[in-house]
């Protein structure tokens, strides 16, 4: 396995035992306590991205099956490029700059925290079987429609990316809201 393919994974295996990690020891009703009318609770967080991951790697499929299908095999390292590298690292924490989540991946409202984590769980392993399924293929140079983003296209490489750097972004909010609800008095 190339080395990027295997950090990519490693990141999602980071990513699930920080989820876990983040849970533990939470009650169902600690997992929808929000901060401030508003604000995302753990639960939503988990949600969230569990919706963006299955919609992302939804998206990504048509172009990596079309580029098996043509033959455009693996030529370099599936890195982002540099307007990729630059939205991939937009999105890690520390968050200084808040986004509106698209439509799309608004998370549903009180979902349950068991249902939020194994949803997201459950995206981890869609996104593993893509992965698996399209490692040798050129993920640098093929490009997909973002979901999220009307008219931008990424490069499979680019989207495999973003991924991990989102889950970074909204687990280390989901911590606030812990660290938010234990100096409230919660948990």
């Amino acid at each position: 396995m190339a080395p990027e393919i295997a950090a990519l994974e490693s990141a999602l295996d980071a990513a699930e035992h920080d989820a876990r990690t983040l849970v533990a020891g939470l009650t169902a009703a600690d997992g929808l306590w929000r901060p401030a009318p508003g604000a995302w609770s753990i639960a939503e967080c988990l949600d969230h991205l569990a919706t963006a991951n299955r919609i992302y790697v939804a998206a990504m499929r048509p172009s990596a099956v079309e580029a098996r299908a043509r033959g455009r095999l693996r030529r370099r390292p599936a890195l982002p490029g540099t307007i990729g590298g630059w939205f991939v690292r937009s999105l890690e924490p520390p968050v200084t700059r808040r986004m509106r989540a698209p439509r799309a991946i608004v998370p549903r409202q009180a979902p349950a925290l068991a249902d939020a984590l194994a949803g997201f769980l459950d995206s981890h392993e869609a996104t593993r079987v893509f992965l698996r399924e399209f490692a040798d293929i050129d993920l640098y140079g093929v490009l997909f429609p973002n979901p999220f983003i009307p008219g931008l296209r990424f490069s499979l490489a680019t989207g495999l990316h973003v991924i991990p750097a989102h889950e970074r972004r909204h687990l280390w909010q989901a911590w606030r809201v812990r660290r938010a609800m234990s100096s409230h008095g919660g948990e």
